[in-house]
């Protein structure tokens, strides 16, 4: 493959009026959700897409202090000089071209990540061959890939009174879904509450805590606090709870593992901290993805370690239709691997006209392809066609122009803070 043209294509989706929920210590105000999308054309006319941007718990929207738009010009610039005219074999390729160069360490991260997307997407075009055949090619004890019936988690609901998530919960669970989880960080007596509420409300859908807040936020909970709220949540059956230290923090996912609860984590690691988080088998959920964590390529040393031990790899997605259909290209070719996130917004053209997912809007996460993801009863199936199957719709860079400023802030009491 011969690089002929790398674009990047900052856009922004905006909340509005902007929505504001309470949590433990103040209050959380969203504008918008931003995404770039990165097209790379090949000498002879085929384009791969992918979609880039920070959607891990830890929330870096901005590289030390730049947007979204910021990256998009990265794309255009440094990438783009780095790989216009080169010819690559295989996607992982591209790797050692984009360390050569001067960027930050976290911005080549994100830009390999989304050039072996688009490149494997325009791999598999070449070859008339769907993503998820070429993967299952590379891991030797996997009998092929299985493209349909993927059970999907829908994750939802953030910041609410107790009875809320038990409404979400209840609408989900008639949805088909495997798993609702939800971001908990309301208080710890709200948060145990909800817990005990969700464990005796539904039989049929698996609970699960993304509880990052805990430890993100200004005050967050002390380390007593949330080893109780861990057991709690233990107790209650919970399938899981996600990221209740902050990254980097093994020993404290040590201790904590020692309270039998199953944890997961990973999304906000570095690609080589998601790997030695698995290595500490303190995880029983490893939570790579293809948009952080370089792309296919680097997500293969965490789904191989994986394998073989207690613990399963389940991939991150909080993003767009574009980001669950790349992030299913890996469930289905991966060996063990056999569950995925959905992320679930408001006005999902997927879900009922009345199902409240108590998150914000973001309806570029529907109209950034062409088509609509085949979803039944809570299982993705994907489709056949040659690449990632799924073109991206450029008219969205007109109809969702990028806006400046902070996707989010967090205010206590009389201080906001952007993230």
């Amino acid at each position: 493959m011969r690089i002929r043209d790398v674009h990047g294509y900052a856009v922004s989706s905006p909340i509005e009026p902007p929505q504001e929920r309470q949590f433990h210590g103040g209050t959380r105000r969203l504008h918008k959700r931003d995404v770039v999308i990165v097209v790379v054309e090949t000498a002879d006319g085929e384009r791969g897409f992918a979609t880039a941007g920070a959607s891990s718990s830890a929330m870096r929207e901005y590289f030390e202090g730049d947007s979204q738009g910021t990256f998009a010009d990265v794309l255009e610039d440094d990438i783009a000089d780095a790989l216009v005219g080169e010819t690559i074999e295989e996607p992982a390729d591209v790797r050692p071209l984009i360390e050569a160069t001067s960027l930050p360490a976290h911005v080549k991260t994100e830009a390999i990540s989304a050039l072996d997307v688009a490149l494997y997407d325009v791999h598999g075009k070449q070859l008339g061959a769907p993503v998820y055949e070429l993967l299952a090619e590379q891991y030797d004890d996997h009998d092929g890939p299985e493209p349909t019936g993927i059970p999907l988690y829908a994750s939802a609901g953030m910041y609410m009174e107790p009875e809320g998530y038990v409404e979400q919960a209840e609408t989900l669970e008639e949805l088909g879904f495997f798993g609702y989880k939800y971001r908990p960080g309301i208080g710890p007596d709200g948060d145990r509450r909800t817990v005990s509420l969700l464990a005796d409300a539904v039989d049929d859908i698996e609970i699960m805590l993304d509880v990052h807040t805990w430890w993100k936020i200004e005050r967050g909970y002390d380390a007593e606090t949330v080893r109780d709220l861990v057991t709690h949540a233990g107790e209650h059956g919970a399938y899981w709870v996600e990221e209740p230290v902050e990254p980097g923090q093994y020993e404290r996912y040590v201790e904590l593992a020692t309270e039998g609860v199953p944890l997961a984590g990973g999304e906000s690691e570095s690609p080589a901290g998601l790997v030695e988080l698995g290595e500490t088998g303190a995880v029983d959920f490893l939570q790579g993805d293809v948009r952080h964590h370089e792309g296919f390529s680097g997500c293969r040393a965490a789904i191989e370690l994986c394998c073989g031990r207690d613990t399963e790899f389940v991939p991150h997605n909080f993003g767009t239709w574009f980001g669950l259909l790349a992030n299913a290209h890996l469930v289905a070719a991966a060996p063990d691997v056999r569950l995925l996130e959905y992320p679930v917004f408001e006005n999902d053209p997927l879900l009922a006209a009345d199902a409240d997912p108590g998150m914000y809007r973001n309806d570029v996460a529907f109209d950034l392809i062409e088509g609509t993801p085949a979803i039944e009863d809570g299982h993705l199936s994907l489709p056949d066609e040659p690449g990632l199957g799924v073109e991206i719709d450029l008219d969205v860079v007109d109809e969702y122009p990028f806006a400046d400023g902070p996707w989010t802030e967090f205010e206590y009491h009389d201080e906001a803070v952007s993230r």
